[in-house]
């Protein structure tokens, strides 16, 4: 409490109260009301001492309690937190006519105590105005530990990292050139301080995102993402070949419908009664075949359908470099539908395999996301849009895909744009 009296005494711009506190007045008192003269004699204009005397309050609830609107002061200088990271670069993409931008921000605790975010705000770096700001139930929704699947963040311990996912739609015509972050924390100790770091600057990329044909034709089709599922493409992390990345960060899964939102008929459970299996799977654009599986082996049922290792889960696939640069990945073919090989040129909207369930899936269906490297799980995720379709309705609940048609919608074109999340859409016939 001492070094707090002398620090808060060389720093007249702090306004408030001071208490000079102590739990062995015996011992300490003496010292402490020789102290606490010479301060007052001494105090800044505006600030107030006043010496307490509390033998039966410990030193921490001491804190808590008789100065909570000082304590924070006294931890601003140097002190070590979050080292805050967007180690990949947003993009925006058009969706519903927003401009939605996912990243993530990656929060490593190298302090020596338990970090517990707060809040975070997302700013503009140029203007330093607030763009979103997460607290409560809506930041501990979005914060995940760095393996997915393994609970909640409450406090962050020493040497660890959680991550942040992040989802803005922005206004188009106003979108910042860079972000920045600051995150308020509790020190999770005896005293638990609130306070603030600020950091994680990004620049946002102003290119707009590639824009290829569907890879279906027809519908419906049921655009199965969300950003919120805690299992989903968006929220899984893979660090293979030396760095994490996030290749389902824009993953779209397209399950066929019926009129009446089933996705099969008769028995269900039945792989080849699904009303996608089968169906041709198309070239989103011009581009090279990279690598190909055509042998990954199906099961006949969806029950049967296990688990695979990390390496099989994607099946039956086909890896295309676009002329753009972009690697478009499908995954879950039919086993022996591949009818392209490695080094061969395909044009946009060739048949290239068939719709599936071949490795991880509930459904027949097709995977398909961009990635800026061949690679099925070591790539970054990249934004896309499809040149034309047509938004038909919305599944609120995905619960209900399967069992009951969804909501309908206004029947809308859209050009240049990606579904939104769980939309049921139509492709155009050829």
């Amino acid at each position: 409490m001492f070094s707090a009296a002398l620090w808060l005494a060389s720093h007249p711009e702090v306004q408030g109260r001071l208490y000079l506190a102590w739990s062995e007045p015996e011992v300490i008192g003496p010292h402490a009301r020789v102290l606490a003269a010479a301060l007052a004699a001494a105090a800044p204009a505006g600030l107030r001492w006043q010496a307490v005397e509390r033998p039966d309050l410990d030193h921490a609830t001491i804190y808590r309690t008789l100065a909570p609107e000082v304590l924070p002061a006294l931890y601003t200088d140097e002190r070590e937190a979050f080292d805050l990271r967007v180690p990949h670069q947003p993009a925006p993409v058009t969706v519903e006519d927003r401009a939605l931008l996912f990243y993530e921000i990656h929060m490593t605790n190298f302090s020596r105590q338990p970090l517990a975010p707060v809040s975070i705000d997302v700013l503009d770096a140029d203007t330093g105005a607030t763009v979103a700001r997460y607290a409560g139930q809506e930041l501990a929704g979005r914060l995940a530990p760095v393996a997915a699947g393994h609970g909640d963040v409450g406090a962050i311990a020493p040497g660890t990292a959680g991550v942040m996912y992040v989802e803005l739609a922005l206004d188009p015509d106003a979108m910042p050139s860079a972000l920045r972050h600051r995150v308020g924390y509790r020190v999770n100790d005896d005293i638990g301080i609130r306070t603030t770091v600020a950091g994680g600057k990004v620049q946002i990329n102003p290119d707009p995102p590639v824009v290829i044909r569907p890879p279906l034709r027809g519908g419906p089709w049921a655009a199965v993402f969300s950003p919120h599922w805690e299992r989903g493409h968006r929220r899984v992390i893979y660090a293979v070949g030396g760095q994490a990345t996030v290749p389902g960060r824009f993953a779209i899964d397209f399950v066929k419908l019926d009129a009446a939102g089933r996705v099969a008929t008769d028995d269900a459970d039945l792989i080849r009664n699904a009303h996608g299996y089968g169906e041709p799977v198309l070239a989103v654009a011009d581009a090279t075949v990279v690598a190909v599986r055509n042998d990954y082996p199906e099961a006949e049922r969806i029950s049967r359908n296990g688990r695979h290792p990390l390496s099989k889960g994607s099946g039956t696939y086909i890896m295309l470099e676009l002329d753009s640069g972009h690697y478009a990945i499908y995954e879950h073919l039919r086993p022996g539908s591949v009818t392209v090989v490695p080094g061969q040129r395909v044009g946009r909207g060739d048949v290239i395999g068939e719709v599936g369930l071949s490795g991880s899936g509930a459904w027949p269906h097709l995977h398909l996301h961009l990635a800026d490297k061949p690679s099925l799980l070591g790539g970054e995720g990249l934004p896309y849009a499809f040149d034309h379709f047509v938004v038909r309705g919305r599944y609120g609940d995905i619960a209900d895909l399967g069992v009951r048609r969804w909501t309908d919608l206004e029947i809308s074109p859209r050009y240049a744009e990606r579904p939104a999340f769980n939309t049921v859409v139509g492709f155009p016939a050829e």
